[in-house]
């Protein structure tokens, strides 16, 4: 059965998570960096992966493993959309 801890943790997750690929193609289709914040999304790479490190750690590695893991696929597509969008500004 579902803890109520691993539902909410994964209800926060997946409402995150639904951002990035949203933010991804909006941010490919402006084809420009600017207005992008690269510490922004190191920060939030930062807490995904202690997340997923806190899972090891506590030992609790469980289904909601997958959704930290799926949120940062989608927020490392957000970072090659990001360094993408660079070079189109430097050839700018």
């Amino acid at each position: 059965m579902i803890g109520i801890a691993e539902f909410l943790e994964a209800v926060m997750l997946v409402c995150f998570g639904f951002s990035w690929p949203i933010n991804a193609y909006k941010e490919f289709q402006a084809r420009t960096a600017k207005g992008t914040s690269w510490q922004f999304l190191a920060l939030i790479t930062f807490g995904y992966v202690a997340g997923i490190a806190s899972k090891f750690v506590g030992g609790t590695i469980n289904w909601v493993l997958y959704v930290y893991l799926i949120n940062l696929f989608f927020l490392g597509v957000n970072w090659w959309v990001y360094f993408r969008n660079r070079r189109f500004d430097a050839d700018a």
